[in-house]
């Protein structure tokens, strides 16, 4: 099925995306204040440089399928979809200036004031959650005269695409993501990527908006872990090629979705030890790897976290139920659970234990040690009575994966609060409680 889309803004991502739709069969408009720019695509070239977009440009202008404007009116009244690609720089401050954003908008509500067919206007642009919700959309209500649902739908679409293989990725994203308030909103969009490889989102249009920051977070993150491990791979004259060779052909836990999903914050006798020793040894080297040296101030924040959300319920009397920083284990050597409770008790807290897999009497070694260290009275706040620990409670922390769903639902009380560390599956999390809530989620 053949739409007539309009394309505001010929920056990178416009270009791309004109070029890509109207090779697709499309019928597209690029719409753009300079009046270069709108000369470049009329002739027949593309107004950036990138693999494959000349050919494309000018056999698309030569068909028909693509053209050009300034004029906004024109463009949305002869087009079914506007896409809007403007850019989102930063101001000094780091924050986004969404001043093309807030522009494009109130001007094709402006051509939508007299419009009598339905037009859906898809965000592309980069913007923070909220963002659609708070500005995009009341701009095009105010310009327009009209409410959202009333001649004209929104949707949030993300690109994916990278410099110097735009057109590569475009035709083979990894995912598609379309935000929308309903599903029926973003139809006319479904149709185009009808035919595009990999799974398609229909989410909502915050998640949409976060999951386009998400991921290019964690690109940064990636660059920047593998530039501070070559970097004391280097001082330490180590081979980096092999370190990264063998690092990225584990696709169980390095390359994979393992320990990517929220929960708490990670412990036990390896992770917390072994950065601390790279760190240490940087700095032994003069060298300064701020990524690394952050993740354990991190962890520890994300600690603080649930600190807070005990405090937030105004409650005393906690029931902790797992000790050991995971489940099916009795290692409690800088589990998180237990540097919480440490803090709970300093802050008056009345906290008792429950977790199957801990005995006191059969700690032992570095384990027994930790512990003794950590909290020496542990002995008299931990109870292999799940009943009891859950009956003299107000507050019931899930510390690890452990806890049987159906056993603990008949031991809530409706007067209970819940507050999940783990991030339980939604069929292993337990009911009856007046609140139930996640860390980070």
């Amino acid at each position: 099925m053949s739409l007539a889309i309009s394309v505001f803004g010929l920056g990178y991502v416009g270009s791309v995306s004109a070029a890509c739709f109207a090779s697709a069969g499309h019928r597209v408009v690029g719409v753009d204040v300079s009046v270069a720019k709108v000369a470049t695509v009329q002739s027949g070239r593309s107004p950036i440089t990138e693999s494959q977009m000349g050919p494309m440009v000018e056999e698309a202008v030569r068909e028909g399928r693509l053209s050009a404007t300034s004029d906004v009116q024109e463009a949305v009244s002869n087009s079914d979809v506007s896409f809007v690609c403007v850019g989102t720089p930063s101001l000094r401050s780091g924050k986004l200036d969404l001043t093309h954003v807030e522009s494009v908008a109130r001007e094709i509500g402006a051509a939508l004031r007299t419009s009598d067919r339905k037009h859906t206007v898809v965000l592309r642009s980069t913007v923070l959650p909220g963002t659609t919700e708070s500005l995009f959309i009341p701009a095009i209500e105010q310009a327009s005269g009209r409410r959202l649902g009333d001649g004209f739908a929104v949707c949030y679409n993300p690109e994916f695409m990278r410099e110097g293989s735009a057109v590569a990725d475009f035709f083979n994203p990894p995912c598609t993501i379309l935000g929308a308030h309903d599903k029926a909103d973003s139809i006319p969009v479904r149709q185009l990527y009808g035919d595009m490889p990999g799974t398609m989102f229909e989410v909502s249009i915050a998640v949409a908006e976060m999951a386009k920051y998400a991921s290019n977070a964690f690109h940064a993150l990636k660059v920047g872990f593998a530039n501070e491990i070559g970097t004391l791979c280097k001082r330490l004259d180590v081979d980096t090629h092999t370190v990264t060779e063998i690092f990225t052909s584990d696709k169980k836990l390095n390359i994979s979705t393992a320990y990517l999903s929220p929960g708490f914050a990670f412990g036990g006798s390896c992770l917390p030890k072994d950065l601390r020793a790279l760190s240490y040894r940087a700095k032994e080297l003069d060298l300064k790897l701020p990524l690394l040296e952050s993740i354990l101030p991190s962890n520890a924040e994300h600690v603080s976290r649930a600190l807070e959300a005990v405090a937030r319920t105004n409650k005393r009397k906690i029931a902790q139920l797992g000790l050991s920083f995971k489940a099916g284990t009795d290692d409690l050597r800088e589990s998180p659970q237990v540097q919480l409770i440490k803090w709970l008790m300093g802050e008056g807290y009345d906290v008792r234990i429950w977790d199957e897999d801990v005995t006191l009497g059969r700690l032992a070694g570095s384990n027994r040690q930790y512990i003794e260290e950590v909290i020496p009275h542990i002995g008299s706040l931990l109870s292999a009575d799940l009943e009891e620990v859950i009956a003299r409670a107000e507050v019931i922390i899930i510390g690890n994966k452990s806890v049987d769903r159906d056993r603990l639902s008949a031991l809530i009380r409706s007067d209970h609060f819940v507050i999940d560390l783990v991030n339980l599956d939604p069929a292993r999390r337990p009911l009856g409680a007046s609140s139930y809530e996640g860390i980070c989620w």
